[in-house]
């Protein structure tokens, strides 16, 4: 099918920056750029999702010429795309800077040391990037401005949801840098950070995440509805967002932060008394 056709070369891409972070990293045991080379592999597959067309007529096919404007895309093209590089640049610069400064992630302290496990996580964030950017990737095979749908009402929504979870995410990591840097000048002497967005939620950048791409995902819709998609790819786009919430809420955000929270603090009962009054998650959700 044209769509999938399309998407191939977008998503083969994706492993093929991953691999060569792998071939280059996992021989030195390094971490540090790991985050970094996962935002240029979503600024890559967005590049690659938009100019695909033009660029395989210039080198493959040998037709001269300018890649096409940004005037030549649609609207929803434009914002999708712009969306995803914003997010990626701010967190893939926020996470390569702490990993650097910081002289590793301490995630894999472990993991860089065993060569083949280490390779997988470089794979398995290509599959991340394949995922969780899905929707921008589909709706940028859409070869002609003409056949997206006018922003609407669901679309502005839509971004206002993305720029308010963005805010969100940005504001709570800020939050916990200051707090960080006010500790480390012995300004304070707590333990972990309560305050601000923290005490509504014990990880609020994640809410920020799910709502961006969820934010991201409902702006897709209006397009990956149109006739030219098979029916339902809007809801297999879905997945990025309800990826993004599993990964974080049960794989490798919060069960990994809460066991090493529990290790450090777990008899504290200041550590107790946290856990017992703010929710895990979603502010009107469970503690547990």
């Amino acid at each position: 099918m044209p769509v999938f056709s399309r998407l191939l070369p977008t998503l083969a891409s994706a492993y093929a920056l991953q691999s060569l972070g792998a071939l280059i990293f996992v021989p030195q045991q390094n971490e540090k750029y790991y985050d970094l080379c996962g935002a240029l592999g979503y600024l890559s597959t967005t590049f690659i999702s938009l100019y695909y067309p033009a660029l395989k007529a210039k080198f493959y096919h040998g037709i001269p010429g300018a890649l096409p404007a940004l005037s030549t895309f649609a609207p929803r093209q434009l914002l999708l795309s712009a969306a995803l590089g914003i997010w990626s640049v701010r967190l893939g610069s926020f996470l390569a800077y702490r990993a650097i400064k910081s002289g590793g992630d301490s995630r894999f302290d472990e993991i860089k040391k065993q060569p083949r496990k280490f390779t997988y996580f470089w794979l398995a964030q290509a599959t991340w990037i394949t995922i969780v950017g899905l929707p921008v990737y589909l709706c940028n095979t859409l070869p002609s401005s003409s056949r997206h749908p006018a922003l609407g009402m669901r679309d502005f929504a839509a971004l206002g949801l993305f720029a308010a979870s963005f805010l969100f995410e940005v504001i709570a990591d800020r939050q916990k840098t200051a707090w960080r840097r006010r500790k480390d000048n012995k300004l304070h002497d707590e333990k972990f950070i309560t305050s601000g967005l923290w005490s509504i939620s014990r990880h609020p950048n994640y809410i920020g995440e799910v709502g961006i791409w969820t934010g991201i995902w409902a702006l897709s819709t209006a397009s990956l509805q149109t006739a030219y998609f098979p029916r339902g790819t809007f809801m297999l786009a879905a997945i990025s967002p309800l990826f993004t919430w599993f990964l974080l809420r049960k794989v490798s955000g919060v069960p990994p932060l809460e066991k090493s929270g529990d290790k450090k603090y777990g008899d504290d009962p200041k550590w107790q008394e946290y856990k017992r009054t703010v929710p895990i998650f979603w502010p009107w959700g469970s503690l547990n």
